[in-house]
């Protein structure tokens, strides 16, 4: 952070210290309506982008949903097996044996360990809606778990809806599967029901009942977006105690999307929360926007065109005064509230009929052309003309 900002986002707080970060992107980010399914070369190269940003774990499928899925996870673990990276595997199952099983034995033939995320209804409006018992959903608990631990999985034990249900369901669900083996419980706000303060509150609610069962089991936050708090809730839920974090590149899956891992990353940065190289996050968004047909507009935040772009005359003006000052600091700070350079881009003067005739000047030095009064004026007057910025071969015809 450049010296001359005073930084009001300063907090007491303590750093929370464990930080770990779950990709969604290949599983419950293709859940969305709007998404082609990528190929499992699109898939490969996202799994690299993954473990590129050093993110922790990935959901590479359900293989429960049939042979077409187990054929590209286990491909996804192969390749993690065999190009030894960092990141784990996990999978989804529904709370069954039939599920989970075909995990256990991709596990088996690609001789790495994979995480069994196996998820079920929790709320009492869901249970209604599908006419469960809680006393199905004990037992469902029970059985798939001990079997998965009896595979020699790790389990995560997922409870759809879990910021919809009452405490005293949660305290049954996630107790059962404690004392079944999971290593990890995740709260799931499935349909972006939370707020910032319900995130923490069933955060601490759930820790609490954890302690009760002699602790040590991990506590995840998932996220959606519905009410547009995703990225938000994931940060209070973090700071009430959980410790692993979901999300899906550009915020795909299910309705409008998953907390966008993306922006998480971001985030967690700027705050301190983690060090991480986010050279490779305009790539990582890219491939996963070609590879599921999910465009990314102008102006998503870091990684969208207009993120560091802009053309109106006092906005650009004090940026090109800090590029000649030679501060790069000040250049990434003086009119944006992410450094570009941080994502491995710049910032952007472009001119439009918003410009002053220093952007015209900045524009053509930039590129190394020549600048003079007849030159300036001629794109000067264009860019007055015209309804929007002007595109480079607009610009450069205006030279001829």
């Amino acid at each position: 952070m450049h010296p001359l900002i005073h930084d009001w986002n300063a907090t007491s707080t303590p750093k929370p210290p464990i930080v770990l970060l779950d990709d969604e992107t290949l599983r419950d980010g293709l859940q969305s309506p709007s998404v082609k399914n990528p190929t499992i070369e699109e898939k490969l190269k996202i799994l690299h982008l993954i473990d590129a940003l050093g993110i922790d774990t990935a959901d590479i499928g359900l293989p429960g949903a049939g042979p077409h899925v187990v054929k590209d996870v286990e491909r996804l673990a192969r390749e993690i097996a065999d190009e030894r990276l960092r990141v784990a595997a996990n999978c989804a199952a529904r709370t069954l044996v039939a599920d989970i099983r075909p995990i256990a034995e991709i596990s088996q033939r690609v001789g790495i360990p994979i995480e069994c995320g196996t998820f079920i209804g929790s709320s009492p409006l869901r249970q209604y809606a599908e006419g469960w018992g809680i006393d199905q959903l004990l037992k469902l608990t029970e059985e798939a778990i001990t079997f998965a631990v009896r595979e020699g999985l790790p389990v995560l034990y997922v409870t759809e809806d879990t910021t919809r249900a009452d405490p005293e369901t949660l305290r049954r669900l996630y107790s059962t599967a404690i004392r079944a083996g999971a290593s990890r419980v995740c709260i799931a706000d499935t349909v972006g029901h939370a707020t910032p303060a319900g995130a923490a509150a069933v955060v601490r609610f759930v820790a609490q009942v954890v302690e009760e069962c002699g602790g040590g089991v991990g506590i995840d936050w998932h996220g959606h977006r519905d009410r547009d708090f995703a990225v938000t809730n994931s940060l209070a839920a973090l700071e009430a105690g959980a410790t692993r974090l979901h999300g899906a590149g550009i915020g795909i899956g299910e309705r409008v999307g998953n907390t966008p891992m993306d922006m998480l990353l971001v985030n967690l940065v700027l705050m301190g929360y983690i060090e991480r190289d986010l050279t490779p996050l305009v790539a990582y968004c890219e491939t996963v926007s070609a590879a599921t047909g999910v465009p990314i507009p102008p102006n998503y935040p870091v990684v969208g065109r207009d993120a560091f772009r802009t053309a109106t005359g006092v906005h650009a003006a004090a940026v090109i005064k800090a590029f000649r000052k030679k501060d790069q600091a000040l250049v990434d700070a003086v009119y944006s509230g992410v450094p570009a350079s941080l994502v491995g881009r710049e910032q952007e003067i472009e001119v439009g009929p918003m410009s002053g005739k220093s952007n015209v000047v900045f524009w053509l030095e930039k590129r190394g052309l020549p600048v003079t009064d007849e030159i300036v004026e001629r794109i000067f007057a264009r860019a007055k003309a015209s309804t929007a910025v002007l595109e480079e071969a607009e610009i450069r015809e205006a030279l001829k």
